[in-house]
């Protein structure tokens, strides 16, 4: 099965995750605005969290693509950890049809506070999420 990584990340901590979770699976994660959605991928979509959404390109990419029993995994950083990224792209995503796995979600960089996130232990929190979605 074909897996496919796609996140959208402004100050980078988006851009961690999805690359601690393309590489349990040997592949590059893709920026959403250069990612293109390949047939029957296995998808995990991530993004930071801007005024409790997700990114406006990730938004687009959702509203652009057909998702149609498509199943897919999400995973969001946030200032507050919350994950209310991945709230909004799963009740985005299921008016597309689409049928969500699950969802991981940490706490990212937020101006000028938690420098360090994600942290190590996210990192691994989210590859181990990555190897759970495939079983």
């Amino acid at each position: 099965m074909k897996i496919q990584v796609i996140y959208f990340s402004r100050k980078g901590s988006t851009k961690k995750v999805a690359d601690a979770i393309a590489s349990e699976f040997g592949v590059t994660a893709e920026d959403v605005t250069k990612g293109t959605l390949l047939k029957d991928s296995f998808l995990f979509l991530g993004s930071g969290c801007y005024g409790g959404k997700p990114g406006k390109q990730m938004i687009k990419f959702i509203e652009n693509n057909d998702f149609t029993s498509r199943v897919i995994a999400l995973f969001g950083t946030s200032g507050g950890g919350e994950g209310k990224e991945t709230e909004a792209m799963k009740s985005m995503l299921k008016e597309k049809n689409a049928h969500v796995k699950g969802a991981y979600f940490c706490q990212g960089r937020y101006w000028f506070a938690n420098k360090d996130k994600p942290s190590d232990q996210d990192v691994a929190d989210a590859k181990k999420f990555a190897k759970n979605m495939m079983k």
